[in-house]
Order: structure tokens, then C-alpha cells, then sequence
């Protein structure tokens, strides 16, 4: 399989012959609102053009519905037609942008010899969760390819840890960024992705989710310099730069 960080969330995969895109953000650097009074975002361009990123592309899944998970830019350039899975309650809105095929992934559902199981997230804990308001999770399976679970917008909490210890996976994707709304972490800091590596022996992690956002305050390098201090190794962690494609068997790597 092959694996692209475009920005931020935003993944490529070609994964069991299918072509499947993960919560698109395209919008220029500097377009939308700051988080933290820092800079307007997103702090950087996209590495590739958008007809780049869009090619072939045949499935589409949408974790939530925050601008640097699915914004404007991406709605008014995808094809109506293709399909969508979002979460729950979300459907609405993704329809009354114009989209025909959305999909609710309450449970699990199987597509095009894709499996996908929705996951619980939690986006901080405490009151900052209200007001960031539901996310999912996924796992993703196929036959004869590594098995993956995408954390999505989620500190590490029991019902993470709960996924990693019950489906083994061989990739795990975290956000990894520790972004901070009002001073609570809403996603995984340098400490936390850590204690993924730790907590799954036979998985490639793959931190994303970074340098791309002006309310984030754990830099590539300080995850790498946190990891190697804890003894976890470049190959255990993979910490891609925008635009990278990674390669990756069934044993991660």
C-alpha cells in the first residue's frame, strides 16, 4: 500500500487497488481564521495541486466536520458523485453541500472488498469536548494489505488504547500535533504518540497532523527528539513531511 500525507489530516491511500482520500483541507496558506492569535491558516501551502491530489481518487471519508478536516475548497472540488462515509449526524450537512453518496459509518461497513469499523475518538477531555463536539476514528482492512487504524482527532484515552491492545494493527495514524484549544489538548502531544509506539510492540506509528496549523504546539522535530529519548526508533515511528509517500507492507514497513 501506499500512503501520502498531503497536509494536516489529509491522507492518500491506494490501498487494496482503491484510491481513497481522508478528510481534505485544500485551502490556500494563510485563508481561513487563526486558532490561537498566532497566524491565520493553514501555516503552509499544499505540497502537491489539487487535480494532483484528486486523481484517481474513488472514496472519500470525512472524520468531522471542522474547516481543517473538510473546508470549502475541497466541497467545491470533489465530484458530487463520489462516495462519502462520515459519521453520524453528518450526513445532513455533507448532502446539503451537494453530495448524492454519504454514507453514516455507524458500525462497520464494507466497500469495494474495503472494510472499515468506526472508531471512538474523543477531541480533549473535560468541557473542551463540548465545544469541539464529536469525532470518529477508523480501522481499515482489505485483504492481503496491512491493517490500519486511524486515530483521527483523539487524545490518547481507554477506548484508544482499548482498539490498539484488541485489533493489533499494523499501522497506526495519530494526530500528533498537541493542539490546544484554550490551553486543553484536543489531539495527541509528543508524549502521548510516544505511549502508542510503547503500547504496540509490532505496529508502525505514523504521525500526521502537524506543522500545518497555527493552534499546535509540537513541532516534527520536538516528536522526534521525544521519541529517540524513549529509545523509539525512525522506523517505528514515521514522521512524514508534507507531500511524502510512504510505502508500506503488511509487517508497516
Amino acid at each position: 500500500m501506499k500512503l501520502q500525507l498531503i497536509r494536516n489530516a489529509t491522507l492518500k491511500l491506494d490501498y487494496a487497488g482503491r484510491t481513497v482520500l481522508i478528510d481534505p483541507y485544500f485551502a490556500p496558506k494563510h485563508s481561513l481564521p487563526s486558532f490561537a492569535n498566532r497566524s491565520e491558516n493553514p501555516v503552509v501551502e499544499l505540497p502537491v495541486s489539487i487535480d494532483e491530489i484528486l486523481d484517481g481518487v474513488e472514496l472519500v471519508i470525512v472524520s468531522h466536520l471542522h474547516s481543517d478536516h473538510f473546508d470549502d475548497v475541497a466541497k467545491a472540488c470533489l465530484a458530487k458523485d463520489l462516495p462519502i462515509f462520515c459519521q453520524p449526524d453528518d450526513e445532513g450537512e455533507i448532502r446539503a453541500a451537494g453530495f448524492t453518496a454519504v454514507t453514516p459509518l455507524a458500525d462497520r461497513a464494507t466497500w469495494q472488498g474495503l472494510t472499515l469499523t468506526r472508531r471512538e475518538g474523543s477531541h480533549g477531555l473535560g468541557p473542551v469536548v463540548e465545544l469541539m463536539g464529536s469525532v470518529m476514528g477508523f480501522t481499515l482492512e482489505a485483504e492481503g494489505e496491512p491493517s490500519i487504524y486511524w486515530a483521527g482527532d483523539t487524545v490518547l484515552y481507554p477506548p484508544v488504547s482499548d482498539v490498539i491492545a484488541g485489533t493489533r494493527p499494523d499501522i497506526i495514524i495519530t494526530h500528533s500535533c498537541g493542539a490546544r484549544w484554550d490551553g486543553d489538548l484536543i489531539v495527541m502531544d509528543a508524549d502521548e504518540t510516544v505511549s502508542v509506539c510503547a503500547a504496540s510492540a509490532d505496529a508502525v506509528v505514523v504521525a500526521t497532523h502537524m506543522e500545518a496549523l497555527d493552534h499546535a504546539t509540537i513541532s516534527r522535530q520536538d516528536l522526534r527528539e521525544a521519541a529517540e529519548a524513549r529509545g523509539i526508533s525512525a522506523t517505528k515511528l514515521r514522521i512524514p513531511r508534507d507531500g511524502e509517500v510512504l510505502v508500506l507492507d503488511r509487517t508497516g514497513r
